[in-house]
């Protein structure tokens, strides 16, 4: 076990327990085991060395030390009821908030508060309900093409990346989405990947050196915020306008461009500009994670898609989904939230304690980098019987109920709670109903490699075979 920080006890007091963990290697510590898996890494950490584990990576001089929580009340102290004790100053934050802009995701104190305020109507349920027609016309349009798919199998991955990023590009910028999809497409994984390597390095080469990594991502950033600006600026000036023709209205962009009270003012192009790049961020890649991995988990469980699709076919007929049917399709709802526990899309969240905080026996010190993993709390072995099996009976109503509230929790907690967490259910709800009541799947690959980048990321196919149903979508 590496050395680890002491505090000389308080007069009376008992001595401080040691925080356990790894050992790794004698030079560099975990860092191996993290840059080749690091979610692997923390889920052996919790079996072998419990709920509060520190790490070491990197060679002396140079080295990271961080703790990681994997216990519900743990978790709940970071990002709740202790939340004000852990800030988002880990470097993943400031990599991202340099690359993105200091939107939602991003920014703290007085900023995020305004920021919420003004962002928060229009994420209420009324009105994210009315983005219901944009969701079911995107995922009609995909059950389409897919009749032309090369010998009926389709990688999940990919087509469900397009399939949500052309959703909240429909909704964020209205008639504009078919631009910024291609752009978009192009340039976030480009962003996302030099976003992550920088955060993790443990000497970082300045951003305005012209070394070719930094010149893709300025390039890549460049183009994202002349395409937003371009947006906005055209919204601004055409508010007012009619909407567009699938009921979304101005589109989330004008929404954000108009908002605004008396207290907390506007937001100008800049910030629109930034919150619009969160969205895409978050609002696109999180949403295909659960996709994907939904359609793939029913594929590889055949009689559970089998119950999901009896469901469907029951509620709704011939007739297109709504928002009003989110309530009415519940053990869709369950596979969907299983499959949210077993591949979470934020699979490590992270944050820097500024005071000492006492969790689950241990001290995490000030100034320590921190950690909560929903990847391992969503497969504890105190929390989950048979944690890798797929079984979304687990997501009964009365079952939910009797667990722990930081069991499962793939939106975080607490007051930086993600802010879309109903248009995601209902995005993917939606979904997922139109395109399994057009086919049925057979999975090809039974297993999905991934890793942790900014989200879950997939790192090889995840294919499936698809059977048309006698009737469907002719």
């Amino acid at each position: 076990m590496p050395p680890t920080e002491s505090h000389p006890p308080e007069s009376g007091s008992a001595p401080e327990r040691v925080i356990p963990g790894p050992a790794g290697l004698p030079v560099l510590g975990s860092m191996l085991d993290l840059r080749r898996d690091s979610l692997g890494t923390f889920t052996a950490a919790q079996h072998e060395h419990g709920d509060v584990v520190r790490l070491e990576a990197g060679p002396p001089g140079l080295r990271s030390v961080f703790h990681a929580v994997f216990a519900p009340d743990g978790v709940q102290q970071i990002l709740a009821s202790r939340a004000a004790n852990f800030r988002k100053d880990h470097p993943l934050y400031e990599e991202v908030r340099q690359s993105f802009g200091n939107g939602l995701l991003t920014s703290q104190d007085a900023d995020y508060l305004r920021q919420r305020r003004l962002v928060q109507p229009l994420f209420t349920k009324r009105r994210v309900d009315r983005y219901a027609s944009a969701v079911t016309t995107e995922a009609a349009g995909l059950a389409d093409r897919w009749r032309t798919a090369d010998g009926h199998t389709v990688d999940l991955v990919p087509e469900m990346n397009r399939l949500a990023l052309r959703t909240v590009s429909r909704i964020l910028f209205g008639l504009d989405a078919e631009a910024a999809v291609d752009a978009i497409h192009r340039c976030a994984p480009v962003i996302n990947a030099y976003v992550v390597r920088r955060a993790y390095v443990p000497l970082k080469i300045p951003r305005e050196w012209p070394t070719p990594g930094n010149l893709r991502a300025r390039a890549a950033t460049d183009e994202l915020n002349a395409l937003c600006d371009r947006i906005v600026a055209d919204r601004r000036a055409a508010r007012g306008a009619a909407g567009d023709a699938d009921g979304v209205g101005e589109g989330l962009l004008s929404l954000l461009a108009a908002a605004g009270n008396d207290e907390d003012g506007s937001l100008d192009a800049t910030e629109v500009r930034e919150q619009v790049l969160i969205f895409l961020l978050a609002g696109h890649e999180t949403t295909a994670t659960s996709l994907a991995f939904t359609l793939h988990l029913l594929a590889r469980h055949p009689e559970e898609q089998s119950r999901v699709r009896d469901e469907i076919d029951r509620v709704l007929g011939d007739r297109t989904p709504t928002a009003a049917d989110l309530d009415r399709l519940p053990y869709l709802t369950q596979a969907l939230k299983e499959s949210m526990r077993l591949y979470p899309a934020a699979p490590v969240i992270s944050r820097r304690a500024v005071a000492a905080t006492e969790i689950g026996g241990f001290r995490i010190p000030a100034g320590a980098d921190v950690v909560v993993a929903p990847w391992v709390t969503h497969r504890h072995p105190d929390l989950w019987a048979d944690p890798e099996r797929f079984d979304p009976r687990r997501f009964a109503p009365e079952r939910e109920a009797e667990r722990h509230r930081y069991a499962w929790f793939p939106f975080g907690g607490g007051p930086r709670s993600c802010i879309g967490q109903h248009f995601s259910m209902l995005e993917s709800v939606l979904a997922l109903a139109v395109l399994l009541r057009a086919y049925e799947l057979d999975a090809v690959d039974e297993e999905v490699p991934v890793s942790a980048g900014i989200t879950l990321q997939a790192t090889g196919p995840a294919r499936v075979r698809l059977r048309p149903r006698a009737g469907a979508g002719e």
